[in-house]
């Protein structure tokens, strides 16, 4: 009982936060007319962020080699939905309740249809409050944290930059990288809360603290998966067309 109420509330404010969002994104467009006139006479600059600003987990669409953009504020809203409720989290739940199950962790939840159930629903809470507290403090202190696709070449070179971007993000309109507390607090946050709140009552801070340098590895993971796999010319989909699955990647985009 306690768990169903701490994920409801989780969802409560999670949308709340999205209804918060979307002035924001409204009064940016508002602004934007004031000089209507500059932008028609300039259409090409605003034309890439008109072609659907992320095309996986957290990944901007801007490959290697091309001038940084400032997503929209629709793009980020975007990138957080997506993270959140859409394909991969909810795959990425159903997986790893199914380790856990397997491995009988926490064993204070047993085993059964009921049990998984109630690890596929921390697990996707865990995945929620994560998403949700990066997407809020980016927004906070004007954090573009989306991942964007290293312009260099050689594996250890990509590989470094894929873990470095893990705790970094990008600012102002130059793109500039620098530290990101956002993206360093979030995965904390998820595990943590997962600790307090709906897990046995025999755990605590430490042990959110410890699932969350496991939940920050992910993070890392994901972002490598991102620069190789996932998508864009110089990574495996890319090289490599596969059918559905390309597309929805968007490996297939030039």
């Amino acid at each position: 009982m306690k768990m169903r109420l701490t994920l409801l509330m989780s969802f409560v404010c999670s949308f709340a936060i999205i209804l918060l969002s979307v002035p924001v994104s409204a009064q940016s467009g508002a602004g934007a007319g004031t000089s209507s006139s500059q932008q028609q006479t300039t259409p090409p600059p605003q034309q890439p962020s008109s072609q659907g600003g992320i095309i996986s987990r957290r990944v901007a669409n801007v490959q290697p080699g091309q001038p940084y953009q400032r997503p929209t504020e629709k793009d980020k809203l975007h990138g957080y939905l997506f993270d959140t409720f859409g394909p991969y989290p909810i795959i990425s739940a159903v997986a790893t309740a199914g380790i856990q199950q397997a491995r009988n962790k926490p064993p204070d939840w047993g085993q059964g249809w009921d049990a998984y159930g109630v690890r596929v629903a921390s697990d996707f809470g865990v995945n929620l409050v994560t998403q949700t507290t990066r997407y809020t403090l980016a927004e906070l202190f004007r954090e573009d944290t989306l991942y964007y696709r290293c312009e260099c070449s050689g594996f250890g070179h990509r590989l470094g930059h894929a873990l470095i971007s893990t705790v970094t993000a990008r600012r102002g309109d130059d793109g500039h990288r620098t530290f990101s507390f956002s993206a360093l607090a979030a995965p904390y946050a998820g595990t943590e809360a997962a600790a307090l709140l709906w897990y046995p009552s025999r755990f605590d801070a430490s042990d959110g603290f410890r699932m969350g340098n496991i939940n920050l590895a992910e993070q890392a993971a994901i972002n490598v998966a991102n620069e190789f796999i996932y998508g864009g010319p110089h990574t495996l989909l890319g090289k490599h067309h596969v059918p559905v699955v390309s597309t929805v990647t968007g490996s297939s985009s030039q």
